[in-house]
């Protein structure tokens, strides 16, 4: 079994920073990302787009290409199309790539799995014609396809970048529902002041909303009540605006309520976890140095709580000179500099987590709405369970299955949570998540039969 000094899960910004500086310091360093090139969610296939389509992306994402570059140039062995389904305590890590499974041991991992869109259970959000605002963004990034006359719905900075980039591709938005209840202003507002040092973002902000004014596309505020209509595909989408209920038709509805760190990983090893309130989600217990209660692990990148993309790749670049460190390859040099640019980057995260927070309508859900998609439970039963003496989401999952399909709890396990804290009068910390179990994603037998069958390098090509 092959054996490497760093093995990074995730080529997004953090990972590829993050390679870039180990390699460059003299470590032997593995690369394993499900993508089939490198960039991570916000600079997906940021290799292959053209000038025009890294225009109407905007600057940011062009960004993504030196990243991926300087990976590139690396020493780091790349493994695109590699889904990592199992880590051990002992730090071998099990992966499929190229049609089996295969099989290397770190002394130090970084997971750099990034963030994934918070579960948005609604009435109708399980129709087709429905998706993620991501999901918008996926198609435009890779193939260059649009959804036309889309109608976006919820809050956070990607629903109107989103918009924007769609209004550059030439195929505006129908309408934006925005969750954002009016009293969350001012309570954004105190934090302003503290906000400044990160003002590129605000002006950015500003920005795009005056694009999506500019484009003539209905912004509807304060939206809440919102029911996605139709039989067996969406037809239209309703909600409550200015004390009137309002209904637009359309076939195609993107939902967004912001993102939250992607957890699996960290949970699977029992690495220590909290409860982030500003944020609604988990998060890693982490050092200074991004390091977790589990000793030579550790989390780079919005895993360990979200930040964007800027700040990943600088939280990549410190997870790398701490293990370097660690393994006497390099001083910190240029340490403390990249932390107080980091802390610049970050200035703007209360303002927006603050005006950004998810709608009481995700947190808490109807009776009747489904929850967990894969295996279709509602959030009455998942209260009736509560009733019957359910105390956590690990109890909930064996009365219900709930947390049992193919997304293994990534579509409704803080749902879950939430729903659970409300009924019990205690705070989602208190209830925790769900307990993750190999395989963390769905793997064929053969592939499993195959395990280390080829080389790594063998296994992306």
């Amino acid at each position: 079994m092959k054996s490497f000094d760093v093995v990074i899960v995730g080529a997004g910004p953090a990972g590829m920073a993050a390679a870039a500086e180990t390699s460059q310091a003299g470590l032997s360093t593995l690369v394993l990302d499900e993508q089939t090139r490198p960039g991570g969610q916000i600079y997906r296939d940021v290799e292959a787009s053209n000038a025009a389509r890294r225009r109407l992306l905007g600057l940011d994402y062009e960004t993504g290409a030196d990243l991926a570059a300087a990976l590139r140039a690396s020493n780091a062995e790349y493994v695109p199309g590699a889904v990592v389904w199992n880590i051990d305590g002992g730090k071998r890590i099990d992966y499929s790539a190229g049609g089996s499974s295969h099989s290397v041991t770190a002394n130090s991992l970084v997971v750099a799995t990034g963030a994934i869109e918070r579960p948005t259970p609604m009435p109708g959000w399980t129709l087709p014609g429905v998706t993620s605002v991501g999901a918008v963004q996926i198609l435009l990034k890779t193939s260059g396809i649009v959804v036309e006359d889309v109608v976006l719905v919820g809050s956070g900075p990607l629903l109107w970048l989103a918009a924007t980039q769609l209004i550059a591709a030439g195929a505006p938005p129908k309408a934006i529902v925005e969750t954002v209840p009016r009293s969350r202003y001012g309570e954004a507002a105190r934090h302003i002041g503290k906000a400044l040092p990160g003002w590129r973002y605000l002006v950015k902000g500003f920005a795009m909303m005056r694009a999506v004014k500019k484009a003539g596309v209905p912004v509807h505020r304060d939206a809440g009540n919102i029911v996605v209509e139709g039989e067996t595909a969406a037809a239209a989408v309703t909600f409550t605006s200015g004390g009137t209920r309002h209904r637009i038709e359309t076939g195609h509805i993107a939902l967004h309520q912001g993102v939250v760190p992607n957890q699996q990983i960290t949970r699977l090893l029992n690495c220590e976890h909290r409860f982030d309130a500003s944020q609604r989600a988990f998060l890693p217990i982490l050092d200074e140095n991004f390091e977790t209660s589990v000793a030579d692990v550790f989390v780079a990148g919005d895993g360990a709580g979200i930040g964007g993309a800027k700040s990943a790749a600088m939280r990549g670049r410190l997870v790398a000179m701490r293990i370097a460190e660690k393994a006497g390859k390099s001083s910190p040099k240029g340490r403390e500099e990249l932390r107080a640019e980091l802390r610049r980057d970050a200035a703007v995260r209360p303002l927006l987590e603050a005006l950004y927070a998810p709608s009481h309508d995700v947190l808490a859900p109807h009776d009747s709405t489904m929850v967990c998609r894969c295996e279709e439970i509602t959030a009455g039963q998942i209260r009736e369970a509560v009733a019957l003496g359910a105390p956590g989401p690990n109890q909930i999952k064996s009365f219900l299955r709930s947390g049992m399909g193919p997304c293994q709890g990534r579509m409704c396990g803080l749902a879950v949570t939430e729903i659970i804290a409300a009924a019990r009068g205690e705070e989602p910390s208190a209830i925790d998540y769900y307990r993750i179990r190999p395989p963390l994603k769905p793997l064929l037998l053969s592939e499993l039969a195959g395990l280390d069958r080829g080389a790594p390098r063998e296994a992306a090509e």
